[in-house]
């Protein structure tokens, strides 16, 4: 099975303070080959880009309402009159509040729902066939 790529580069904003933010430039992934999980790069002027997964679903439902616990948070919300997607990140290293434009957000995640509808994950894992390979009955030569 061919692995399909989604990839959308974007500029977020790292949110310091209700007046301060800076532009983080980053990349949205998404790969068929990892079909319940999104997959953001943050290129923070390093020579190692930071990387972080989540599962597309919190995204999905991100876009509309607030949810997400722990150490991924994302919801809705209006910055300066625009649309956009807040993500709250934690990690022992720290936290970070990031802002995302909505249109932007929603147009690759639709380009990821149409690559790998929502419910149809396991089978680009192939996990029905191995499994129904691994509990076929053997067969024996008759002697």
């Amino acid at each position: 099975m061919k692995n399909t790529v989604v990839e959308r580069e974007l500029e977020l904003k790292l949110v310091l303070s209700s007046e301060r933010s800076i532009p983080v430039p980053a990349r949205l992934t998404y790969r068929t080959d990892d079909p319940y999980a999104v997959h953001i790069t943050f290129h923070i002027g390093s020579d190692h880009p930071v990387d972080w997964t989540f599962a597309r679903e919190l995204l999905v439902e991100g876009v509309l309402r607030s949810c997400g616990s722990g150490d991924v948070r994302v919801w809705p919300s209006k910055s300066e009159g625009r649309s956009v997607i807040m993500m709250a990140l934690s990690s022992p290293e720290g936290d970070a509040l990031l802002e995302a434009s909505s249109p932007v957000v929603y147009a690759w995640l639709e380009r990821t729902l149409r690559v790998v509808p929502p419910g149809t994950e396991a089978e680009q894992l192939g996990i029905d066939d191995g499994l129904a390979e691994l509990l076929a009955p053997t067969r024996t030569e008759d002697a």
